[in-house]
């Protein structure tokens, strides 16, 4: 049993160097755990990469998560491939991010199949019918939460008002939304600097678990220093590679076949996923559903239920998206629809998260040498600000499809109104917001409370 002096003298040593083998099984571990989104994705790492492990300080942790806060993209990924950059170079930073996203592939794949196959069975539509309510509770309790912390004067809430107002009257598309509030932000924050100002949310720490492998004074390590040479090797290997996968689906299917125009709409999707996954899931909506058609909103709604019941980035809902679009599409015939709905699957998923990688491997540098220069704040305060309006649009679609199933374009409330999916919703709501319960709790109580309601009436 160790002493309370052991214990004393080991906080204040530091660990031993992590080798790439206990580094693997670290990161492939955490892809079949990292459940409850980014925020609880975020503090798993957190909890046994700077509290118990200490493989890096809380200060340096914090930097590279603010970084990624900035970015496109999912910043729970991104952060695991920022650590795995830091301690073992480009090999374990694409390590770190493969093995934080391929369980939660193989796993959508695997349920979306039995999704598309087996989705009229009653115990399968049962649960369905309690986790959709849930989804859209869950997308609320999102943008009430993001607004909570980034609307904090009036400026902030115009920009989330017309937001909302251009993506539910005027259909105007998200990238456009986006680029908008970054200007607006840009030039708000040389105009009224004090209304565009971050605050709060993930800044610095004065937190010591004590002394760490990459601790707040450990030198850089000689390739995360910024250097041409190494600059441009990672961004001929990332473009390459793009260009390689890409060109290959538009020899074998043609530039308007279902794959080649996949890869480009996810590559397109990826650069513009400011605010995280909620924010980016009405492009995908506007792409997959209004414009190729690839699946219905219902099935958008159960591919976001399915993507917050499994491990991963929520942004791997575009996995589900993917395998649809290839089903239905039939790329490989009807004979092959499985073999097909996995490579939209993985088209979907590989040029998605691509962008990624480079904007760590590519920008890592240069934010080591740079940790406390903040001049791109303001932007990223107005795209904040805005994906609070588009995360309130995604709500009120959600619950639209879920309260009135048989509503269309022409006649909104048509049908039935499913009043037993309000409760529902209420009451996922109220478990979010007032008893602080966790996502994958409230799915499960939700799912089995459509499961009993399926059977009793």
């Amino acid at each position: 049993m160790t002493t309370p002096i052991e214990a004393l003298a080991t906080a204040q040593s530091a660990p031993a160097p992590v080798s790439v083998r206990e580094a693997f099984i670290y990161w492939l571990k955490l892809g079949f755990i990292s459940f409850g989104g980014p925020a609880g994705q975020i503090s798993m790492m957190h909890t046994e990469l700077v509290e118990r492990r200490r493989w890096i300080s809380e200060h340096r942790f914090l930097h590279a998560l603010n970084y990624t806060m900035v970015l496109p993209g999912p910043e729970a990924q991104q952060l695991a491939t920022y650590i795995g950059w830091l301690m073992h170079g480009t090999l374990g930073g694409v390590m770190a991010g493969v093995l934080f996203v391929l369980p939660s592939l193989g796993i959508l794949i695997a349920l979306t199949w039995i999704y598309l196959a087996f989705g009229d069975v009653p115990v399968v539509a049962g649960v369905l019918y309690g986790i959709k309510p849930a989804v859209t509770a869950i997308v609320v309790f999102a943008a009430y939460r993001i607004g909570s912390r980034a609307l904090r004067n009036g400026a902030l809430w115009a920009i989330a008002a017309a937001a909302f107002v251009a993506i539910f009257a005027l259909h105007i598309h998200f990238p456009y939304i986006v680029l908008a509030a970054g200007l607006i932000g840009y030039l708000g924050g040389r105009i009224a600097p004090d209304r565009f100002r971050t605050g709060g949310g993930h800044g610095a720490s004065d937190k010591s678990f004590g002394p760490a492998l990459i601790d707040d004074h450990t030198p850089v390590p000689d390739w995360a220093r910024f250097s041409w040479r190494s600059t441009l090797i990672h961004l001929v290997a990332g473009l390459g590679l793009w260009i390689l996968v890409e060109g290959f689906l538009y020899l074998s299917y043609g530039w308007q076949g279902p794959l080649t125009q996949m890869a480009w709409f996810f590559t397109k999707a990826a650069l513009v996923t400011f605010g995280g996954a909620y924010a980016v899931l009405p492009y995908v909506y506007q792409g997959g559903v209004e414009h190729y058609g690839w699946l219905t909103g219902t099935q958008m709604i159960d591919g976001l239920a399915l993507g917050e019941t499994t491990p991963g980035p929520l942004i791997m809902v575009v996995a589900f998206v993917g395998f649809v679009g290839g089903w239905t599409t039939e790329v490989f015939g009807p004979d092959n629809l499985a073999l097909a709905g996995a490579a939209g699957a993985t088209v979907a998923t590989v040029f998605t998260f691509l962008p990624s990688f480079l904007f760590i491997l590519i920008g890592g540098p240069a934010v080591e040498a740079t940790r406390h220069d903040v001049k791109f704040t303001a932007p990223l305060t107005g795209i904040t600000a805005a994906v609070v309006g588009v995360i309130l649009n995604l709500a009120v679609f959600f619950a639209w499809h879920v309260l009135w199933p048989e509503g269309t374009q022409t006649e909104p409330f048509a049908g039935r109104f499913e009043w037993f999916s309000l409760l529902i919703t209420l009451a996922a709501f109220v478990a979010l917001w007032r008893y602080k319960a966790g996502i994958i709790p409230v799915i499960g109580a939700c799912a089995a409370a459509g499961l009993a309601w399926t059977f009793l009436v």
